[in-house]
């Protein structure tokens, strides 16, 4: 999707969407709030978060601790009167994910200055639930990120009418909050850009995926199964239509995404966020072997939504691989002038760090590409809720 093809109409549609959100302000203690787009839908927003415990399988990141797994729903709510707005990031989190990830991932992003805590989002804690059921969709992020720098897109999908699922993947990201105040942190045990530990985190992240449909499935039928038993927003449960499930997710989520769609039917339709669809090589100059999804391809809908600046042969192999299937429903879409990570809540917050002398020119381009936040936010909003919409219609 080229730069010249976004229209008038989505530029001034995004002046209002930004409105109190396009430009970072200080508190008194001198860092800034950064602010998260506003979602365009017509439906206000809820939200809560589960906490979920598989007692049948072992962490392979945690010595042999049985799985936990963070996830937060957003909602069409039936009414927001009394009910906080959330922040992005959980108090607890935050102060992990401000050391770990400048450090360890995204070393463009401000090392000091900015009020990370201060961040909310556009949801409403515990809000009731409109009672009518509404396709679910799940969100896997990218490796070691947290899923909370997808809520501005959770947030548009659920203001548009779908229940949107975000998933933390507890070892892989920087910082994940529990109910108890507990935080687990990074504890992968190798480099997930090396064959054997991306192949275990793949296999964990397509059995999070399966366990939290799981889960969902039973809250659907009227079950609790936060592991705390914690209450839920009234009528939850109702709002799930599990006959239409979707699910995306960017980098190493997006190919998680990709085989989720391949491997489990109850999954209608998935979007890849630029996540490469084979496992790394074992030696530099070979080329990997191919996800089963690219080697065989899916008769059920995938977009394969990537930048102009995040390509390399890996990607032209594994995506061309998959949209050389005959019969396929892949599709292929670009958005140009962007780099990885405009994907995320740092298409909105990183021009604010430029803007604020927090983060040079050169930083944020290689972090979210020179595309301004009025273009690219919309431009992957549009994209993604007209694919589900499309493809998660009711039959």
């Amino acid at each position: 999707m080229p730069r010249r093809t976004v229209t008038a109409s989505a530029v001034l549609a995004t002046a209002t969407l930004l409105s109190g959100g396009g430009r970072a302000w200080a508190r008194g203690t001198g860092d800034i709030t950064v602010r998260l787009p506003r979602p365009t839908g017509p439906h206000r927003v809820g939200t809560t978060m589960l906490h979920l415990v598989d007692p049948h399988r072992r962490d392979p990141w945690g010595g042999g601790s049985v799985r936990e797994v963070m996830v937060s729903v957003y909602y069409p709510a039936r009414s927001v009167r009394g009910c906080p707005v959330a922040p992005q990031m959980t108090p607890g989190a935050v102060e992990v994910f401000k050391a770990f990830d400048p450090v360890y991932l995204h070393p463009e992003l401000p090392k000091s200055g900015v009020d990370w805590a201060a961040t909310m989002s556009h949801s409403h804690t515990g809000a009731p639930a409109l009672p009518i059921r509404r396709p679910v969709l799940l969100y896997t992020p990218g490796g070691a990120n947290p899923r909370t720098i997808g809520t501005g897109l959770a947030e548009e999908l659920a203001s548009h009418g779908n229940v949107v699922v975000t998933v933390d993947h507890p070892g892989e990201p920087g910082a994940v909050e529990f109910p108890d105040g507990r935080v687990r942190t990074f504890a992968l045990t190798g480099d997930p850009r090396e064959g054997p530990t991306f192949r275990t985190l793949l296999g964990t992240r397509l059995a999070d995926l399966r366990f939290v449909l799981n889960q969902l499935s039973a809250l659907a039928t009227g079950h609790n199964p936060d592991a705390h038993t914690r209450p839920l927003p009234q009528d939850l449960g109702r709002a799930l239509d599990l006959r239409r499930v979707g699910v995306y997710g960017h980098s190493a989520g997006g190919a998680a995404a990709s085989q989720a769609l391949y491997e489990d039917r109850r999954v209608r339709a998935a979007v890849n966020l630029e996540g490469y669809l084979d496992y790394p090589p074992d030696a530099p100059g070979q080329d990997g072997e191919l996800l089963p999804v690219a080697r065989y391809g899916v008769n059920r809908p995938l977009l394969l939504f990537g930048t102009d600046g995040y390509h390399d042969a890996r990607f032209e192999r594994s995506w061309s691989a998959m949209l050389a299937h005959p019969d396929g429903r892949t599709r292929r879409r670009r958005i140009d002038d962007a780099q990885h990570w405009v994907f995320t809540d740092y298409a909105a917050m990183a021009p604010q760090f430029q803007s604020a002398g927090l983060m040079s020119a050169a930083d944020r381009n290689k972090l979210v590409g020179a595309i301004t936040p009025a273009e690219s936010v919309p431009g992957v909003r549009d994209r993604v809720r007209s694919f589900f919409s499309r493809h998660l219609s009711p039959r």
